[in-house]
């Protein structure tokens, strides 16, 4: 097995390697998260129209599981627990995911439109090249996601907010972010590199907040 057929694997799915890291525990680790083409993948999925709850994290667990069958490996994923697997403290051991200014995750190349589906536990070690790479947000000028919030919600001055968050969600012009997806997230240069439709990032808004309109 090699780390092409890997990639291979999880482009083949819509997904895409987001990170590799060498766990004292598991061994080595390969993190899936949301490629370019998953929308596309999923909307044609048996999931995708069942009208059944989580539809992605079901869609997950089936394809990523046979992904792991397929490569000789075990999988996590992020909604296994309590307790639940250590995805954050393996997202920044791998080097390529780091804390922005307004406190979210952001990734050297999806930036903070960052969905984790899964991981994989590679039963032979593979060999790991280190990544070597500074947060993308030190040489970030502008930093557009800390104003980008129409409430203030999200900012590098105070925690989140997370009633005015949902209390905006719950109004007419909080459709724009239901609809579209978080405007701070949206912000960031380097999300451009998801490529996420509109409609991708409303059904991540809708599993954030349940009760909004993306009507």
């Amino acid at each position: 097995m090699s780390w092409s057929t890997i990639h291979s694997a999880a482009d083949a799915a819509g997904l895409i390697v987001m990170g590799v890291v060498e766990d004292e525990d598991t061994g080595t680790i390969a993190l899936l998260g949301t490629g370019p083409t998953f929308w596309s993948v999923f909307t044609a999925s048996p999931e995708y129209g069942d009208g059944n709850p989580h539809p992605v994290d079901r869609w997950s667990k089936r394809v990523i599981g046979a992904m792991a069958a397929q490569v000789g490996a075990s999988c996590s994923y992020p909604s296994d627990g309590p307790p639940y697997p250590p995805f954050i403290r393996w997202s920044i051991e791998t080097g390529r995911f780091f804390q922005s200014p307004v406190g979210m995750m952001v990734h050297d190349t999806v930036g903070m439109l960052l969905s984790l589906r899964g991981a994989l536990h590679l039963a032979d070690h593979v060999a790991v090249v280190p990544i070597e790479t500074a947060s993308p947000c030190l040489t970030c000028v502008d930093q557009p996601c800390t104003t980008a919030c129409p409430v203030g919600a999200l900012s590098a001055d105070a925690p989140y907010d997370v009633s005015a968050c949902h209390g905006f969600l719950d109004t007419e012009a909080g459709k724009s972010c239901m609809l579209g997806g978080c405007a701070a997230r949206l912000a960031c240069p380097i999300s451009a590199g998801a490529q996420r439709p509109p409609a991708q990032s409303a059904l991540h808004m809708l599993s954030f907040h349940p009760g909004g309109d993306i009507t």
